[in-house]
């Protein structure tokens, strides 16, 4: 099995505000078994750090909570079941403690089979539409969550209702917009254990038209009259150029014309004074004499 690189979850903090700067690399779901490390970062003269998990009445690791570091860091070797949910820091500075942290929800997944995802209208939709995303399962997950893989952000999360013997959410994308092509997954969960996810559902990989530069084919009439059906199929289709291509061809037809003009001045110029420099200009002279 291929090695997965640590999580990395930050948090930022103010002394007098809550986070400053939050994010995850590559996300905060980490799937089980896995090495995850949670980095605590607040200003320069920031003295002590403190990382607790919310609800926890003691810290996890005294000695890796409170260090005299200015970056600290808490790494958890295995994600488990008991290592799941919300987690806040703060900092010290001149003997005050600062506000917690926003709190960072840390997920594991792989805990359960996973679901199934599709596309009710299929997978490359228009700008505009309203796309319906199907996530089912023949598990009575509570709750499904959708995520799009863009550093598993979180899109939605949705109770399930009852569907052909299992469970069902329909996730909604409406309109949709240029900026939500990309890969889904979803993942059930139970009520009782919210940050306890499934293996993720295949991936599905949706496309908005007009996101994407790719050639068009388009296949030729075919005649069903008799007689004219071979002729149908070898005769070439007529051009018809849009209304941008004879805009861009008559602006180059009108470049064309003046480069012409200047250059036949250009020559004209040239020749006159050429006649004028090296010939002596013609002379009448009588025959008579």
């Amino acid at each position: 099995m291929s090695m997965v690189p640590p999580s990395l979850l930050c948090l930022g903090l103010c002394l007098s505000q809550s986070t400053w700067a939050q994010k995850a690399l590559p996300g905060s779901t980490v799937p089980w078994k896995r090495h995850v490390t949670l980095l605590c970062q607040g200003p320069k003269r920031a003295e002590r750090y403190r990382i607790s998990r919310v609800g926890s009445p003691e810290p996890m690791d005294k000695e890796e909570q409170i260090t005299s570091r200015k970056t600290n860091a808490l790494s958890i070797a295995e994600m488990t079941f008991e290592k799941t949910g919300l987690y806040h820091c703060s900092y010290q500075r001149g003997g005050r403690w600062s506000q917690f942290s926003d709190p960072l929800q840390l997920v594991m997944t792989g805990a359960y089979d996973k679901p199934s995802l599709s596309s009710m209208a299929g997978t490359v939709v228009a700008p505009g539409e309203t796309v319906k995303l199907q996530c089912f399962s023949n598990i009575n997950y509570d709750v499904f969550i959708l995520t799009k893989e863009d550093g598993d952000h979180v899109t939605q999360n949705q109770s399930s209702v009852p569907q052909d013997g299992g469970r069902q959410t329909i996730f909604l994308l409406n309109p949709v917009s240029s900026t939500q092509a990309g890969t889904y997954r979803c993942y059930g969960a139970f009520h009782d254990n919210p940050y306890v996810w499934s293996q993720p559902s295949d991936p599905l990989q949706l496309q908005v038209e007009g996101t994407t530069d790719s050639p068009s084919i388009t296949q030729p009439r075919h005649s069903t009259g008799i007689g004219h059906s071979t002729s149908s199929l070898s005769a070439p289709t007529a051009w018809h150029p849009s209304v941008e291509t004879q805009v861009r061809l008559s602006l180059a037809a009108l470049l064309l014309l003046v480069m012409v003009v200047l250059l036949a001045e250009a020559w004209c110029s040239q020749g006159c004074v050429s006649v004028k420099s090296d010939e002596p200009p013609p002379q009448w002279t009588d025959k008579r004499q």
